[in-house]
Parts: structure tokens; sequence; C-alpha cells
């Protein structure tokens, strides 16, 4: 006798039977860089992306020169155990961090910047030299998700620390990797997504799967559910008349919160990342229209 499955037995089926988590790519910013290069030309936000195009570069860079000592065995035996994100950004900040800062401080080098950019990158430089503590404390702010005290070296902080936890996040076991409860949660790291991405091909054709604006990783969630809240019925979508069809706002009444969803479909070449910053048009329209976004972009700081 056949019956209609729950929805719980639906989603308990496809975290069994789907795949339920994408490690990051070692080519996660080269492809990053390239995709900001694109989105730049006629933006009203082409300056800054540029910039970003240029950390983006630098951070693929980094992550060739840079390698961080992944958790010992018992660590990551006690994080599966307890459900725990094995990479988890919370606690205090291993020091070996500040040297993906050096390596992205580096290939900022042989980059153009504008005065500014530069002027930054140097005095970070030098503070990384004489009071490296001082930007333990920026960076913790960060992934607290505080306003560090320094907008202007926010991205360049923001970038390292990326480049630190993508590193060893896309060399982890996906094995060790724990399903996480909240899911709106990163399992690898437990830092918040930036946005959500309907994937095409192979086994993730038509999958939704919220990518982490810290180390990459992308994991399943099921469509139509707010990521935030995880509420079913007061999900919405909004849409720019004009804009791309890959990129919607799913807004929930319940938590009158928002993110952004991108359908790789419409547009093979979408990043979670670039293609948030270059619609901030469509952040607007969100705030005009009584929703609070449910978490930044780690990259989007103004000075």
């Amino acid at each position: 006798m056949q019956r209609i499955l729950s929805r719980g037995e639906i989603e308990g089926l496809e975290r069994n039977a789907l795949p339920r988590l994408r490690l990051p790519s070692r080519e996660v910013f080269a492809e990053r860089a390239a995709r900001l290069r694109h989105l730049a030309g006629g933006n009203s936000l082409g300056e800054y992306l540029a910039l970003m195009a240029r950390l983006a570069q630098a951070q693929h860079e980094a992550l060739g020169a840079f390698t961080a000592p992944l958790p010992d065995e018992n660590r990551l035996s006690l994080a599966r155990t307890h459900g725990m994100p094995p990479l988890t950004c919370e606690g205090p900040l291993e020091g070996c961090w500040r040297e993906a800062l050096r390596a992205v401080l580096a290939a900022l080098s042989g980059q153009e910047l504008g005065d500014a950019p530069r002027a930054t990158v140097a005095r970070l430089e030098q503070t990384l030299s004489a009071e490296p503590q001082r930007l333990d404390a920026l960076a913790q702010a960060l992934l607290a998700g505080e306003e560090p005290g320094d907008v202007a070296a926010a991205p360049f902080l923001m970038a390292a620390l990326q480049v630190y936890w993508t590193e060893r996040a896309s060399r982890l076991p996906e094995a060790v990797v724990p399903a996480v409860v909240p899911s709106r949660v990163c399992p690898v790291c437990g830092s918040l997504p930036v946005a959500s991405v309907v994937r095409v091909g192979a086994a993730s054709d038509g999958l939704r799967y919220l990518h982490c604006g810290l180390c990459a990783s992308e994991w399943h969630m099921v469509r139509v559910k707010c990521s935030h809240c995880e509420d079913t019925r007061s999900v919405a979508y909004h849409h720019l008349e004009g804009a791309s069809e890959a990129i919607k706002a799913e807004s929930c009444d319940a938590c009158h919160s928002y993110r952004k969803i991108f359908y790789q479909e419409k547009d093979l070449e979408v990043d979670a990342v670039a293609d948030d910053l270059a619609s901030l048009t469509l952040d607007v329209l969100m705030g005009e229209a009584g929703y609070v976004r449910a978490s930044a972009n780690p990259l989007l700081w103004f000075a």
C-alpha cells in the first residue's frame, strides 16, 4: 500500500540520498575574481567590484602559497560525535591565520591599486609586523559579525580569514563533517551563508545549496524554505524588473528577513559572493519592503 511521505521524511531521505555537502574547490577565488571582473563592467559599483576582483585574485595566489594545519583526529572525532563544525569559527583565533594575511598582502603588492587601498595595505603590513595581536582583535570582531573599528581594513582582513578557512576546508574529508543543527549555519565552520545557489549538473541538478561566506563550503537545504528561521509557509520571491533572471531575493514573513538566491540554470557563472555584491539594488528594494538581510556579505565594507 502506497502512502504520501511527510515533509520531514522527504528531507530525511534527501539528507541520505542526495549530495548534502560541496566542499570548496581550490579554484574558488580565481573563479570569483573572473566573475567580479565581468560584473564590474557597467555596474554602478564597478570600481569597488574591480578592487574586489584584484583582492580575489590575491586570495587565489595566497591559497597556493599557504597551508594551515587541520584539527587532529581527537578534535575531529569530538566534533563529529557532538554534531559540531570541525573547523569552528568560534573561540580563540589561532595565530597562523596571520600567515594567510601575509600571503594576501604579498600577492596584492603586484596588483594595481588606488591610493586609498594601497595605503591600507601598507598600514596592515606595518601592523602585522609591529602589533599582530591588534589584528587578531579586529579579525575576531569580524568573525563575530561586529564592526571592526577599521572599516577600510575589513575587506582585506576578511579576505585573509576566507583563505585560512577555505584552505583547510578544501582538504577536509567529507566524512568528518556531521549534519549540524541548526541547518542555517555552515556544517564545516559554523559561519552563516551569504546566499544560496540552485545548482545544475549531475547529482546536484536542481538542488539548492547555502554558500558559506567564510570557508566557501556549500550545504543542501530544500527549496521554498526560509534559510534563516526554516519556516516553509511564509516564503516569497522578489525580482527586479529588467535584471538578470538568475537573481532573486527569498523573503520570509515569519522572521521578516531575506537572502538572495541564484539560479545556475539561468547563468552558469554565478558566484554567491560576487553576484551578491553586484546586485545591491535588490537589497535596497528589500529594505524598502521592510525586510532585513539575514546575514552580510563578508566583503561588503565601505570606508
